[in-house]
């Protein structure tokens, strides 16, 4: 499919986090790339959004006319200190604009400002190992495959496997 333009790539505010709240709802709903089984409500994601923006993790939004068709953040891989300079990358996209560059736009931005913040290594740990459209965007940005853990999830009445990727930034 063809990119989008122009895609304005800029900090998340408070104010996307109904958009950004709607397009994760549709990929809990519909897809195997989250676990969660049960959307979070806006107050839940603006929780989540605080306290990513709060730890000055990126968190970024694609945007299209003024509409959020897209975001990704960074946090951390695990809260334990030895793993300061490894974050986890998030990343969904509005079902309408998958497969037009939106999610590379993004993870390349994400890039670049976790090593701008000196970050070392970026991990994505991908739900479900047929998810090819996350995978194949991993692999376009550089990231490696490391690895899978087998039938860790269960989501839509079946086991469903981890793939996880690496980027050294």
């Amino acid at each position: 499919m063809s990119q989008l333009t122009p895609i304005d790539i800029v900090n998340a505010t408070i104010d996307d986090v109904a958009f950004i709240q709607q397009i994760y709802a549709h990929h809990v709903a519909t897809g195997l790339g989250t676990f969660e089984e049960v959307a979070p409500t806006i107050a839940e994601m603006t929780a989540r959004f605080d306290k990513i923006t709060g730890q000055n993790f990126p968190f970024i939004v694609a945007k299209l006319e003024d509409e959020v068709i897209g975001y990704a953040y960074a946090g951390h891989f695990r809260e334990r200190s030895a793993y300061r300079f490894t974050v986890e990358d998030s990343i969904y996209i509005a079902p309408a604009y998958c497969g037009h560059g939106v999610g590379q736009a993004l993870l390349a931005e994400l890039i670049l400002r976790c090593q701008e913040r000196g970050y070392k290594q970026m991990l994505a740990v991908i739900g479900d190992s047929n998810n090819h459209g996350s995978i194949n965007l991993h692999q376009k940005c550089g990231f490696t495959h490391t690895g899978v853990m087998k039938d860790v999830g269960y989501k839509f009445e079946r086991f469903v496997d981890v793939v996880i990727m690496q980027l050294v930034l």
